[in-house]
């Protein structure tokens, strides 16, 4: 591993108030939801931190309990000072990341990867050599993961269709086998059932035995 020391990056990681993320999952989660947004963030952090080729995590948030948590993994909470969406915070986010660590590349992260295996994102991470690099998620039109080499510009395009239009910008997809757990990002309860098929981290397969002790009218039931 000590060959993956020379090339650091800084990941900086989106999270919304957890009092409003993750709206899709209100139907089958109503009143687990925002803890399962709140679980999804942390262990995808706590993954992150432990990839050797990751030199520090910025958390872009405005949420309180959110904050506590990630920093607590090891993250820096950046303030969401944009607030006008997630592009926006992910610029800032990057920006804070450029002007700290110069000489590291820049990603941008989602928070939804709750299955983030950090084996995987260091794989993913040692092959981002183009100026601009990319991961599309599962269903082949968003995307979770974005580099910029050190010195270029992020310039992040996520929102529907974010995978073709960061292809459009010239980000180079990077196309490894063995990487689900960095395209897993979780949308709708069939996504969220995947990512427990592929194995979720500590914060949110606990959040997951609370929501099946609800179920079955028991608690502290493992997931």
């Amino acid at each position: 591993m000590a060959d993956l020391q020379v090339a650091p990056w800084t990941l900086a990681i989106p999270v919304k108030r957890t009092a409003i993320a993750k709206s899709r999952l209100a139907a089958a989660y109503p009143q687990h939801r925002p803890e399962l947004a709140r679980s999804f963030a942390v262990d995808t952090t706590a993954a992150a931190l432990a990839s050797p080729l990751v030199r520090a995590v910025l958390v872009v948030t405005d949420d309180p309990v959110v904050a506590a948590d990630v920093t607590a993994v090891g993250a820096r909470v950046v303030p969401d000072l944009p607030a006008t969406g997630l592009n926006e915070a992910l610029l800032h986010g990057a920006t804070v990341a450029a002007a700290e660590f110069p000489d590291h590349g820049v990603v941008a992260l989602s928070a939804d990867l709750p299955a983030l295996r950090p084996a995987e994102l260091t794989a993913v991470l040692a092959a981002c050599v183009a100026p601009r690099s990319f991961v599309i998620d599962l269903p082949g039109t968003g995307t979770t993961l974005l580099a910029a080499a050190p010195g270029v510009a992020l310039d992040p395009r996520f929102g529907v269709g974010s995978a073709l239009a960061h292809q459009a910008s010239g980000a180079v997809p990077i196309e490894l086998s063995g990487i689900e757990s960095v395209r897993r990002d979780v949308d709708t309860a069939a996504d969220l059932a995947h990512a427990v098929q592929l194995g979720v981290g500590p914060a949110t397969a606990d959040v997951m035995s609370l929501v099946l002790g609800a179920a079955t009218g028991t608690e502290g039931l493992a997931c």
